[in-house]
């Protein structure tokens, strides 16, 4: 047998290399598409294109397409860009747009204001103050003399004396309160004299009848002037002369005449417009049975999403929410007014009359309200569900009255255990509805079985105390007429909670105290209320966080939007939810600071004192070099 040489081998292994490499050119040349590239690997031979990161398998399907949330999405950035758009950059500027949107001369002080603001960094949009004015604006039709002596003859109130703040209340400490003068104490030395009652409770108090407010705003509307700057008086004195002699020689307590009798809705309607839903709808007293849901697409939304946040939260336009909210079924307490006053606090529905401040929940240190200074893991390391922990508050929850509590029937949709005892049997949940013919278009349909098993690969939300009444003190961890639906969990600290990626948040007894940390958090807020607060105009819904009607008949549309449904095929939006989520958190490191607060607080007792002098009407800054 002849033996083959080096030399010969040595050709043959390259004639036969170069064969190769001609039969792969020839290969890829006649391909159509370049993903073969992808699947085809010789060795020795590395591109220097890096590989992308793996894909989740959901997000490796291809979700539906042209998603009612899509177009959402697109309106809210357009929002954010009009918003945006408005920036002023000097206190020329911002008194300009002041001028423009309030139709009056800036408060006294405006300058040293802006100045402070400057000098936080702060992104300085006018519209970002709105609240203070719908707040505001009806004292206009009010005595200055009668807001000044109710606000300092108020059992507990924050004054401002020559800079320097003190409190007064009936009990040794009041946590809240404490938090709220060492907020306004933060701004005083630039603050003129003045007292600010504070709503101490929990729930809001104060609901004037909407004709008495009306009145108060067409008084408003008539009283604005953009006064001459040769006429203006720039200064707030009358009212702190008057503050001093209050002081040395007090009134009897204010006493606003209170109501502590419900059922709440009825006093709380008399502030919607008469022709609204809420004024003309059948009160309900019974509410043992099941909610009043259809599962069908919640009143005004936009194919079944939330597209006007205002009026999804509004309970003068969705009447049903007197059945759906703790706030109208059985508040913990009632005490509340048709008497018009000064009231501060840090929440309230939108036919309240309180004037809103920054939360004090949202100046404390705590965790359980801060979440720490840990705001999350990156997005892609976290899970790819959604986390809830809570109380079952949200008002008193009986026997009688808990199918209709918010948080009950929040925790029971997105238990797969309660959905899949619903399903096939067709058994009517106690305290929820399915969404009737899917009229979501969800790819399991939530009459099959799989919609259940769907729900239990992304969803753990549970109850940490089921609050019931009346309660057995030696075994609060069961409730007798909840026992059978619900089990209660450990708490869990929030900076645990930010392993998950979807955080929804739900009212409580009134708002919720968490919201601000969650916005903070590298997860993404979903969120459904009824209550309004200080910043509201500053957030942007589908830009910030997720907007979710609060029957939370669209929560299932949109975690199928955000994750997908694997087992069905569907893909999902894992890049819009991170791109939400952190966005919303640069956001809220804009706008949504402690300075911010500051700031907010500062323009409001500006405003505030202004009404407060009987020179209001000609009061205001005047601009350097005019007039």
């Amino acid at each position: 047998m002849a033996l083959i040489s080096a030399p010969s081998v040595n050709n043959r292994f390259t004639q036969l290399f170069i064969a190769a490499l001609l039969l792969v050119g020839i290969f890829w040349y006649i391909t159509p598409s370049f993903e073969v590239a992808k699947h085809i690997s010789i060795p020795g031979l590395h591109s220097s294109t890096p590989k992308p990161p793996p894909s989740t398998s959901t997000n490796a399907l291809s979700p539906k397409p042209r998603h009612p949330i899509d177009h959402l999405i697109a309106e809210a950035d357009g929002e954010l860009k009009i918003l945006l758009a408005k920036e002023n950059h000097n206190v020329h500027d911002a008194a300009q747009a002041y001028r423009a949107r309030r139709g009056r001369q800036p408060p006294p002080h405006f300058d040293e204001w802006f100045a402070f603001a400057q000098n936080h960094s702060a992104l300085m949009v006018e519209d970002f103050f709105d609240q203070i004015y719908t707040d505001l604006n009806p004292f206009w039709g009010v005595p200055a003399k009668q807001i000044r002596e109710q606000a300092n003859a108020f059992l507990h109130r924050i004054s401002v004396r020559g800079g320097k703040t003190t409190q007064r209340t009936d009990v040794d400490e009041r946590p809240w309160l404490n938090l709220w003068e060492d907020m306004v104490g933060s701004v005083a030395e630039w603050l003129p004299d003045v007292d600010l009652p504070i709503n101490v409770m929990d729930e809001s108090r104060v609901v004037v009848p909407w004709e008495e407010i009306d009145g108060y705003m067409q008084t408003e509307l008539a009283s604005r002037r953009v006064v001459e700057a040769a006429e203006l008086k720039t200064e707030i004195l009358a009212a702190a002369g008057s503050l001093k002699a209050l002081d040395e020689s007090p009134l009897p307590e204010f006493d606003p005449l209170f109501e502590g009798r419900g059922p709440y809705w009825p006093l709380a309607v008399v502030g919607c417009p008469p022709e609204s839903p809420a004024r003309k709808a059948y009160i309900e007293t019974d509410f043992s049975t099941a909610p009043p849901l259809t599962g069908g697409f919640p009143e005004g939304s936009y194919e079944g999403y939330v597209q006007n946040w205002t009026l999804a939260k509004s309970p003068c336009d969705n009447a049903a929410l007197q059945g759906l909210h703790g706030t109208f079924v059985e508040p913990i307490s009632i005490a509340t007014t048709k008497k018009f006053f000064p009231l501060f606090g840090g929440s309230k529905l939108p036919m309240n009359n309180e004037i809103l401040l920054p939360p004090a929940m949202y100046w404390t240190d705590d965790p359980f309200y801060s979440g720490g200074k840990e705001h999350g893991q990156a997005w892609d390391k976290k899970k790819d569900g959604m986390i809830w922990r809570g109380a079952a508050s949200g008002g008193r929850n009986k026997a009688e009255n808990w199918k209709r509590f918010q948080r009950h029937r929040f925790v029971s949709m997105v238990n797969s255990t309660s959905v899949r005892s619903a399903e096939p049997s067709g058994v009517t949940p106690p305290n929820f509805a399915l969404p009737a013919n899917n009229p979501y278009d969800l790819a399991a349909s939530p009459n099959e079985t799989s919609f259940a098993d769907w729900i239990s690969t992304w969803s753990n939300a549970a109850v940490v105390h089921l609050l019931c009444f009346p309660e057995n003190p030696a075994d609060r961890s069961h409730c007798s007429y909840t026992d059978r639906y619900f089990s209660v969990a450990d708490q869990m600290p929030m900076k645990e909670q930010y392993a998950y990626k979807y955080l929804p948040d739900i009212d409580g007894n009134s708002f919720s105290g968490r919201y601000r940390a969650f916005l903070f958090s590298t997860s993404l807020p979903i969120k459904a209320t009824i209550y309004q607060e200080w910043h509201d105009s500053r957030l942007v819904p589908w830009k910030h966080f997720v907007p979710v009607d609060n029957t939370f008949a669209d929560v299932y549309g949109v975690m199928e939007y955000f994750l997908g449904n694997e087992g069905m095929r569907v893909g999902g939006h894992d890049e819009v939810a991170r791109e939400i989520a952190m966005g919303g958190k640069a956001w809220a490191e804009r706008v949504l600071r402690r300075e911010d607060m500051q700031i907010y607080t500062f323009r409001l007792l500006l405003e505030y004192a202004r009404l407060c002098d009987e020179e209001r009407d000609r009061m205001g800054w005047r601009e350097s070099g005019v007039g």
